[in-house]
């Protein structure tokens, strides 16, 4: 049986409407998955129309109640969008209740067995605080109404694939938080997504905090005390880990094939290589030509994935939006679906 995907809208007044038509426009995805989207029909709907797209919307109520045919777009309408209120490209209240709407109700999909994975269209979290739900991110929200404590953010996209040990802190919030229990947990988690992904016997790179991986200590010690400990104990437990390696070597490295994934100590330090070799900036244009990547969101007893962008507001409407990294993220949802079935 293909795996049931269910796709949260992301935010109406961004591109998720618009990215989540131009994907499932490819008869491939059908014949790889079953896939439905959970948002509002009527924005759906005024999204194709603006594309121009042939498809059809057809609002449902209940996953049984999809078709899963191509050329129609099953959405489990939340009815939560005012179209006359709804300004693209522009914060709101509305639109961040309608986008926190369609991620929860997507967790409990997930969480009742009636899809096998989730993937996740971008939010505006200044519109999700608006609406009064106080989250920093998709992936606390997932971690909040999973009731997970141990959870993380993998990057991927080809060769390159990046877990954190933080994410939204600051960055001296970033630097206490980088102990040997926590960077060990990622390396755990890492090596048993790689495993997922097909990797039988992943190698694996953990990237220095300091300048040079600290330089013995000459530009800091939180290599000698909490990362260099870790490392020991995870290849003690039999992992296959490499490090501390200078990040500014280490992703290069990784994107040639020598890692089958990185550690990074910090939220900067994965995204900036990450999006550098996933993004495509057109100058003449003034807008993104192409975005690629996964965000991946380890630790969670359901699957989730997600676009590796924003909301986009200054192109949404526009129908200009790359749906690229969507169909990598449904990508990886139906591989890790399939690897949780065996």
């Amino acid at each position: 049986m293909k795996p049931i995907i269910g796709i949260s809208m992301g935010d109406p007044a961004g591109i998720g409407p618009e990215i989540c038509i131009k994907a499932l426009s490819n008869a491939s995805v059908y014949e790889r998955c079953q896939p439905l989207v959970v948002g509002d029909a009527e924005v759906m709907r005024q999204a194709a129309k603006t594309m121009h797209s042939t498809v059809k919307i057809n609002p449902i109520q209940l996953v049984r109640e999809a078709v899963f045919v191509h050329g129609t777009i099953d959405v489990i309408d939340l009815k939560n969008v005012v179209l006359s209120e709804l300004r693209l490209g522009e914060v709101s209240a509305m639109s961040g209740n309608a986008a926190f709407e369609a991620v929860r109700k997507v967790i409990d999909l997930a969480l009742a067995e009636e899809v096998d994975a989730t993937v996740t269209a971008p939010i505006n979290k200044e519109s999700i605080h608006k609406a009064g739900h106080k989250f920093s991110g998709h992936t606390e929200i997932y971690a909040h109404f999973t009731d997970t404590t141990k959870f993380a953010m993998l990057l991927a996209d080809e060769n390159l694939r990046v877990i954190h040990a933080t994410t939204h802190v600051s960055l001296r919030r970033a630097c206490d938080l980088c102990t040997k229990a926590r960077v060990l947990e990622v390396i755990s988690l890492l090596n048993d997504a790689c495993i997922q992904f097909g990797i039988s016997k992943p190698h694996i790179a953990v990237a220095g905090l300091n300048p040079h991986a600290g330089e013995n200590g000459l530009f800091g010690d939180e290599e000698i005390n909490e990362i260099i400990p870790a490392i020991l104990e995870a290849n003690a437990l039999g992992f296959d880990v490499e490090g501390p390696v200078p990040p500014d070597t280490m992703f290069v490295k990784a994107v040639q094939g020598k890692y089958d994934g990185c550690v990074a100590m910090y939220h900067d330090q994965g995204h900036i290589p990450f999006k550098l070799e996933g993004f495509q900036w057109d100058n003449e244009k003034q807008t993104m030509k192409s975005v690629k990547g996964v965000n991946i969101t380890l630790g969670l007893p359901i699957i989730r994935t997600s676009v590796d962008h924003g909301t986009a507001f200054e192109i949404a409407g526009k129908g200009i939006a790359s749906p690229d990294a969507m169909l990598v993220a449904i990508d990886y949802a139906i591989l890790m679906a399939k690897h949780r079935k065996k």
